[in-house]
């Protein structure tokens, strides 16, 4: 047995060789070994001409080389020079490429972020709708109205609908434009103005939408009775909604922070007693002259995310020329389709024109009343009847408010 170990052992520790007076022996071989005196021999890994090629695998072509990671330039003399990327470019490209795996943002600085933003859209990760809503909301998240602080959607229905889930992940945004959108009273995007992330939103454009009384119920639900959603507001334009009437004012009044209203284009005349309830409960007056903030150069789309919402609106219009050329074979082949927006209740631009213009705004020299909840509604209360006496209104503000807390309002609160 232990002929067997002193075996193993002798053949797993290999030769050893002990120097002694200048000669070299081997201890678990032969007796003595003289080193023969010269040029040690070159020990090498590997023979010459041997080279080396790096080829990192991407995906499912792994014969393919990758070229991201090289910068190309030409010297001075006309030559090709090959330099690596730098490391933070490396790993700005990856986490790019890989956006839509990313938990959270938060904590990293604002100009890393602008250049992150800028990568993932050069990769056209916000056209692709697997990635575009979940790297937008990961952004929006994180930095707020940077990435987005005004939207202007004029005119753009189909984009309106087709970006709805990119469109909603936006936080932070305090402009809104979304004129002759065609939403109507049950559209989703209407819903979303009242979430928690458009809590401040202060200009808000939702002229020419088909907007009736019932949908302005459900737009300031919110805001009347949980005290939440567009409480911000101060500018606000419904102007060509012909099916909102004085009713849908008392809804409207609930915005205490609106220094600018348009009501152009809608149920609401000039005589009405809604007008005196705008003036007494918001403190807005008759505009002599049109309003600067109802000019549609007063919204522009700015913000991080400005050229992926243009790029949204060419693919938009490249599908919409697709559909018009099929449309017109249809009607070549007698098949037509025509659809009335009129019964819907959405205006006419020339009806638009000739309406009669009710523009309200808060003086300059004028500011807020400072007054507590409680305070307030007494004291609304006890001007409402004021004012019914003097001006002999039927309807006073106190059973206004009373109606504000209605079953058909809770309804509408349980749909949140």
């Amino acid at each position: 047995m232990s002929l067997l170990t002193n075996a193993s052992t002798a053949l797993e520790a290999g030769p050893i060789y002990v120097r002694e007076q200048g000669q070299l022996h081997l201890l678990n071989g032969a007796s003595s070994l003289k080193v023969t005196t010269g040029k040690p021999k070159s020990m090498r890994l590997f023979q010459k001409g041997f080279t080396v090629n790096l080829c990192i695998e991407d995906g499912d072509k792994p014969s393919t080389y990758r070229t991201d990671h090289i910068v190309f330039t030409y010297t001075k003399e006309g030559n090709l020079r090959y330099s690596p990327k730098s490391l933070f470019g490396v790993v700005l490209a990856f986490i790019a490429d890989n956006i839509q795996h990313v938990d959270s943002l938060i904590g990293f600085p604002e100009q890393i972020a602008e250049k992150l933003f800028t990568a993932v859209e050069a990769r056209k990760k916000f056209i692709d709708p697997s990635t575009s809503t979940m790297a937008l909301f990961t952004f929006g998240k994180a930095y707020g109205s940077l990435v987005l602080q005004s939207l202007c959607l004029r005119e753009r229905v189909t984009l309106a609908s087709e970006r709805l889930k990119e469109i909603q992940s936006f936080c932070g945004l305090k402009c809104l434009d979304l004129s002759s959108c065609k939403l109507g009273d049950d559209h989703e995007l209407l819903r979303h103005l009242t979430s928690e992330s458009l809590m401040s939103l202060t200009t808000l454009y939702l002229g020419d939408n088909g907007l009736s009384d019932c949908g302005l119920q459900k737009m300031t639900a919110p805001a009347r009775v949980l005290r939440r959603g567009l409480g911000n507001l101060e500018v606000l334009d419904l102007s060509g909604n012909p099916r909102i009437s004085s009713r849908g004012m008392l809804y409207v009044c609930c915005f205490s922070k609106l220094r600018a209203l348009n009501i152009s284009g809608t149920g609401v005349t000039p005589s009405c007693s809604s007008i005196q309830m705008i003036q007494s409960k918001l403190s807005l007056f008759p505009a002599g002259e049109p309003l600067e903030e109802f000019q549609h150069s007063c919204c522009k789309t700015e913000g991080w995310a400005e050229q992926v919402v243009y790029q949204w609106e060419r693919l938009c219009e490249r599908q919409h020329e697709k559909v018009g050329c099929r449309t017109v074979a249809q009607r070549f082949y007698g098949v037509n389709k025509f659809i009335n927006l009129d019964a819907d209740g959405f205006s006419n631009p020339e009806q638009i024109k000739d309406a009669v213009r009710l523009q309200f705004h808060r003086k300059p020299n004028q500011d807020l009343p400072v007054q507590s909840p409680m305070n307030s509604t007494i004291g609304s209360s006890k001007r409402g009847t004021d004012q019914a006496k003097e001006t002999g209104c039927s309807s006073p503000p106190a059973k206004c408010k009373r109606a504000e807390l209605s079953l058909d309002d809770w309804d509408v609160l349980n749909c949140y």
